[in-house]
């Protein structure tokens, strides 16, 4: 895929363009919305710019595809790829974007390292960039064309058909399509956008798992409310969704996208999460069970406290109807308020956890590096352990092997 010419200048500048790549795409961002302030109504979310986390997770997947094509030049880093993908299908990205990307991307990378971009190391990292772009515009023509979606005209509106309050910070709405029409397939596992309208007039987008079966001829989503924490801003999208969104209102939805998804094997399963990391695991639980499924499966939450795990009464509910799950929970505090739970963080150290288990792990990414930490020195190899993380994905560059 790499020319032998431009995989020498890449190797040999990786470490160079590497190491500014927070810079790089710092002002990649702001020369960009600068110019198209349009990309921040509805593309790009508002939160995830001010926190970093986007900047950071385009450099390491930029890094992270660069670095597999010298590794293996003839294979390409289709996980990377593919999460990426999903993503940009539920946003609605379109291949002229990628065009206005490439020359802020290279304008920055000019910009900050300046005489060291020679004629020869701008043509491999362009040849890098549209290696990736190309895979890209493929894996999303192809998820556009299955889910029979105009990525043009992207969205749909639902009605609110209940909101249940969950916990104190988390909201579930029950939706079914504004139209009347059905309601498209979707996997257990997905999730969709959703995108509002903020008070000062610019739409924001963020995703939510589906946490009912996908089956179902109502969509569930459930929603926690993102509290400001020290310099970082509260969650706009889930605080209005909380503050404004009632029963008969209508959101604006994408069609389900996400390559998390639960197989069709018959192997045991480990559904692992803390927080709202759960709602993926209930969305795979409801499917189970409409589906009369036998597999054996182990739910493995940790959460605050039980007053704060969203999902308990659904999850406990499901389990009782499989015929061969179980559960464990751990709680910070209050554990002694939940039957057989657990005080303090999850620990592993104990578990009989089946070495042929397919596992799926969901939570905030402290949590998921220490759970996998144990799961590999349980024995479940690391190709077994799928994970979902809630916005731009930060991991993509070393949480594989």
């Amino acid at each position: 895929m790499l020319t032998p010419e431009s995989a020498a200048v890449i190797r040999a500048t990786l470490p160079a363009v590497g190491g500014a790549l927070d810079d790089i795409t710092a002002r990649f961002y702001d020369q960009m919305f600068s110019e198209h302030p349009e990309l921040l109504d509805g593309l790009f979310n508002r939160g995830n710019q001010a926190s970093g986390e986007q900047r950071r997770a385009l450099a390491g997947s930029i890094a992270g595809f660069a670095a597999a094509l010298l590794a293996d030049p003839e294979t390409r880093p289709d996980a990377l790829l593919s999460r990426i993908a999903h993503k940009h299908a539920a946003l609605g990205v379109t291949e002229d974007q990628y065009t206005v990307v490439h020359k802020y991307l290279f304008r920055a990378i000019g910009d900050v390292l300046g005489d060291a971009v020679t004629p020869e190391v701008a043509a491999a990292w362009d040849e890098v960039y549209w290696l990736m772009a190309g895979a890209l515009i493929a894996q999303e023509a192809r998820l556009y064309q299955e889910a029979h979606v105009d990525p043009r005209h992207p969205w749909r509106q639902w009605t609110v058909a209940e909101r249940r309050e969950e916990t104190p910070d988390a909201v579930s709405f029950l939706l079914r399509p504004a139209d009347g029409g059905p309601v498209p397939p979707a996997r257990a596992g997905q999730y969709v956008s959703v995108r509002v309208r903020m008070p000062d007039g610019v739409h924001q987008v963020r995703q939510y798992s589906l946490s009912n079966a996908p089956g179902e001829q109502m969509r569930r989503i459930t929603v926690k409310r993102v509290a400001s924490v020290a310099a970082a801003p509260e969650g706009e999208v889930s605080n209005h969704l909380h503050r404004t969104v009632r029963t008969g209102a209508e959101l604006t939805l994408s069609a389900p996208f996400g390559d998390v998804v639960l197989d069709t094997a018959d192997t045991p399963l480990l559904l692992v999460s803390a927080g709202i990391g759960c709602t993926p695991m209930v969305g795979m639980l409801e499917h189970l069970a409409a589906t009369g499924s036998g597999r054996p499966v182990r739910v493995l939450h940790a959460d605050r406290s039980p007053a704060d795990h969203a999902l308990r009464a659904d999850t406990r509910r499901i389990i009782g109807e499989l015929p061969d799950a179980q559960a464990q929970f751990w709680y910070e505090q209050d554990a002694a308020d939940e039957p057989g739970a657990r005080t303090g963080l999850m620990d592993l150290g104990d578990q009989d956890l089946p070495a042929d288990a397919d596992v799926y792990l969901c939570g905030a990414l402290p949590f998921m590096r220490a759970v996998r930490a144990q799961l590999l020195q349980a024995g479940v190899p690391a190709r077994r352990i799928r994970y979902e993380v809630f916005g731009p994905d930060l991991w993509l560059a070393h949480a594989e092997g």
